[in-house]
């Protein structure tokens, strides 16, 4: 194995290998390695609708070595620890590689220990999540065999997460299957939030009230799922009252849906390249340049990057060639010229067929592409979502093309 590369890349995701794409578009030449110990890549934005039923899970699938630039090296190893001042990482498997250039797209990690009973009661009890290709199909188990008027809950934490929509689509999924079983009048659908508004764009937020209203689903802000009692199918909450002291609710279910508390990946938590005194461990970015703030020969996308953004693939879209051209620049002596805006987009899935296509900027102000109100649910939305953006991704992202 190599043991020095001009450009070196941590991560096989999304941003890793949309980048390693891009600049070998610029330039055939460039050594690049990317580190994974990844043996499959996934197409993770489409397990809301496998957990809706409305998508095969053999779809969002392929192989890791198939999706990567055949320019660039795969290296199959995980990273342990960081030497940035060295320009070195140390490998799981003890190998130790330098690099001129390295860029951080480790992606995100799901915490699911945060939640006690959570590991070891996902996937049966009617506790299901949307957030593996392992547990996404059980959602659709549970949901299908529903019938009679349930109790279904749906939770987000009250951390940052990917796609911060995610936690909202699968319940506006479920609601549309209970009305079209004729179940959804006597049954109840919850939605516990860490967080202090349905979202966090207000053109968006006032759509998703009424979509809220319209399936008459019960929402309570504030709410952390702390942990769960799966064959007694309880859920238990804390909230803060008034004078700021820890209280705790439980609420029995029949159908679970928990979205995981998120950070970065504990071999990122735990290196010299993180956002200081942050618990969740972003990796320490300019929001505009993508450049470590103080590394200068380090860069970095994604999830895990500290840029206030919403963590969406759409996001790395717009961040990628940002990066490209900033590092190249960097490489070639010359300033950075390259703003990133912030922008994010978060396809909201309101029903079968149905969707509001969300897109804003660090600000929260829409930055909407097509030339109608996309405050709207629309049936064009839901075929970009289901249709255009899985071919998009497989074909043009991950081959740096879009």
């Amino acid at each position: 194995m190599k043991n020095h590369f001009q450009i070196l890349i941590v991560g096989g995701g999304n941003g890793g290998i949309s980048v390693a794409a891009q600049l070998l578009n610029q330039d055939s030449k460039l050594d690049i390695g990317i580190i994974d110990p990844s043996e499959k890549h996934y197409y993770q934005p489409a397990w809301t609708l496998v957990g809706g039923g409305a998508y095969d899970i053999d779809k969002t699938v392929r192989q890791e070595a198939d999706c990567v630039p055949k320019q660039a090296q795969l290296i199959k190893d995980r990273v342990v620890s960081f030497e940035p001042d060295q320009n070195a990482i140390t490998c799981l498997g003890g190998g130790r590689i330098t690099y001129d250039y390295l860029i951080v797209a480790p992606g995100i990690q799901l915490d699911w220990d945060k939640i006690k009973g959570l590991r070891e009661n996902l996937g049966q009890y009617g506790v299901c999540s949307n957030y593996t290709f392992e547990s996404a199909p059980y959602t659709w188990q549970t949901l299908s065999s529903i019938k009679r008027p349930c109790k279904a809950i749906f939770t987000a934490p009250n951390t940052p997460i990917k796609c911060g929509g995610a936690p909202q689509k699968i319940m506006y999924l479920a609601s549309d299957y209970l009305r079209k079983q004729g179940l959804l009048s006597d049954s109840e659908v919850h939605f516990y939030s860490g967080g202090s508004v349905i979202f966090g764009v207000k053109k968006y937020a006032d759509v998703l009230n009424r979509v809220v209203s319209n399936y008459g689903i019960q929402t309570h802000f504030n709410y952390n799922l702390v942990e769960i009692d799966g064959p007694g199918q309880l859920a238990h909450f804390e909230t803060k009252n008034a004078d700021g002291l820890a209280h705790r609710i439980t609420q029995a279910f029949d159908m679970l849906h928990v979205t995981p508390p998120q950070s970065a990946p504990d071999f990122i938590k735990n290196s010299p390249l993180t956002l200081k005194d942050n618990p969740l461990g972003w990796v320490d970015l300019n929001k505009d340049t993508m450049q470590h703030n103080r590394y200068k020969n380090i860069f970095g996308l994604g999830d895990a990057g500290s840029t206030p953004n919403s963590k969406t693939g759409a996001a790395i879209r717009k961040q990628a060639p940002v990066l490209v051209k900033n590092l190249i620049h960097v490489m070639e002596g010359k300033s950075l010229d390259q703003v990133y805006n912030g922008y994010g987009s978060c396809p909201l899935v309101t029903g079968y067929g149905k969707l509001v296509l969300a897109e804003f900027d660090y600000n929260n102000n829409p930055m909407e592409t097509f030339p109608f109100d996309q405050g709207k649910e629309r049936y064009s939305m839901w075929l970009l979502k289901t249709k255009v953006l899985p071919w998009l991704y497989w074909n043009k992202i991950l081959k740096g093309t879009a």
